[in-house]
């Protein structure tokens, strides 16, 4: 009988010892984007549990438009769903500024000030850090060098949309699955409108003029969809109303884009030959302009930040200093190749000779982030901070109204006229109901 009751006490001790280490755990969860790097950072992530037992990672994987939702509604409610959310320079200083957002802190050895000033001042509000970069990126031309040398096509610094045009034109080979260019079409603020917000500062147009009234009817941007909806329909692939990032990624890897305007990030993989069958015939240009330079290429971080409503923002911060640190990218070139890194957040990536030896898109990429400059991306006088956005709470559910009246204008729902009247209508009604004006 003593054995027996000996037993049980081991038993019983031995089930409080694991209930205690259980407890012991803390589980963070994780909300990002479906794109290539936060995918390889999920497979790395194992090695900050091995080397931080305490701490279990759980990821909530979401296509970019569902995590902005996701994300978006559960900070406002405070749902607490999330301790680590990816959001980007949209959201950071405006969820900052609101309270929403805990302030980041790192140890001197994070060196904060080795992350690119305009990625910094991006995510920060009234001195403080909101979110840490584990990407940055610009937009930029990337194109099949050997369609444009068969086409006699020579792209030079930044050239014009006219330019891009004519391009569009000679590289289509429609018989063969091959289309001049591949540009995005899914409705979204950040997904279609943040490459047409570009392409339209590039035509002289802006959202807003200095009393806050939207200025989607006017000829800079009739001028800059109609052209869109006219070269996707000529020369872009079917169902581009539908497509975003990655889904040119993959038409563009298997050879059927001669070219494609989107984030600088992607040139990582474009040129990556384990993923595209045309690594070896990439090449490189700034974004196009028309009637001004300014605004014609965005700037963009996808980056971690800790909600308020987090209760283990000690161990979230652990997490987000492991991965947007030097000590990641560097771990990251070592074991997967210097041409796979994380890119566009830190001055000392570039300044690395093994990175600039294996990124051949590193000086364009560089050259696009450094040109970007939120505080004057429009040829006339706007009175918002931003390039593909603008830095107002209202934005989201505008760009995301506009999104989908410009997605339904390329799919030929409707004439770009009406589209545009229906937009101006709809950030009209928005920008009243905020009280930017009656």
């Amino acid at each position: 009988m003593k054995i027996k009751q000996l037993a049980m006490a081991v038993a019983g001790a031995l089930t409080l010892s694991a209930a205690s280490i259980a407890s012991a755990e803390t589980e963070l969860v994780i909300a990002t984007v479906n794109n290539g790097h936060m995918i390889e950072m999920q497979k790395l992530s194992s090695k900050f549990e091995e080397a931080n037992p305490d701490i279990k990672l759980k990821w909530v994987t979401l296509e970019e438009g569902t995590l902005r939702q996701r994300v978006t509604t559960d900070i406002a409610t405070k749902g607490g769903q999330f301790d680590i959310m990816t959001i980007g320079m949209y959201e950071a200083p405006i969820w900052g500024k609101k309270g929403w957002l805990k302030p980041l802190e790192f140890d001197a050895s994070y060196d904060v000030e080795d992350i690119l000033p305009a990625v910094r001042d991006g995510l920060s509000a009234d001195g403080k850090l909101y979110a840490a970069p584990f990407y940055g990126e610009s937009s930029m031309l990337m194109y099949r060098k050997d369609l444009a040398d068969a086409a006699g096509i020579k792209f030079e610094g930044r050239p014009t949309w006219d330019q891009v045009a004519e391009a569009a034109e000679k590289m289509t080979d429609k018989d063969n699955g091959v289309y001049g260019i591949c540009l995005r079409g899914k409705p979204g603020w950040g997904d279609n409108m943040a490459f047409l917000t570009t392409m339209a500062n590039s035509y002289g147009a802006q959202w807003f003029d200095m009393d806050w009234k939207p200025q989607l009817t006017s000829e800079p941007w009739k001028n800059a969809i109609t052209d869109y909806v006219d070269m996707m329909t000529k020369f872009g692939p079917p169902g581009s109303s539908a497509n975003s990032f990655n889904e040119i990624l993959a038409l563009y890897n298997e050879g059927k884009c001669g070219m494609w305007i989107d984030a600088t990030i992607a040139a990582s993989f474009i040129t990556d030959p384990e993923q595209s069958k045309v690594a070896d015939k990439v090449a490189f240009a700034q974004a196009p302009q028309k009637a001004t330079d300014k605004g014609a290429n965005w700037l963009w971080a996808w980056s971690l930040a800790v909600p308020e409503s987090s209760k283990k923002s000690a161990e979230a911060m652990k997490f987000i200093e492991w991965a947007t640190s030097k000590d990641y990218i560097k771990m990251m070139g070592e074991e997967k190749g210097w041409g796979k890194v994380p890119t566009g957040t830190r001055a000392s990536t570039y300044a690395n000779e093994d990175f600039q030896k294996a990124a051949v898109f590193a000086d364009a990429e560089i050259a696009a982030i450094k040109s970007a400059n939120p505080n004057d991306s429009t040829l006339n006088e706007s009175p918002y901070v931003g390039v593909q956005f603008a830095a107002i709470p209202e934005f989201q559910a505008i760009g995301t109204a506009v999104g989908q009246q410009m997605s339904a204008a390329l799919a030929g729902k409707v004439s770009v006229e009406e589209a545009l009247e229906a937009a101006q209508k709809a950030a009209d009604r928005e920008m009243r109901r905020a009280g930017y004006y009656e």
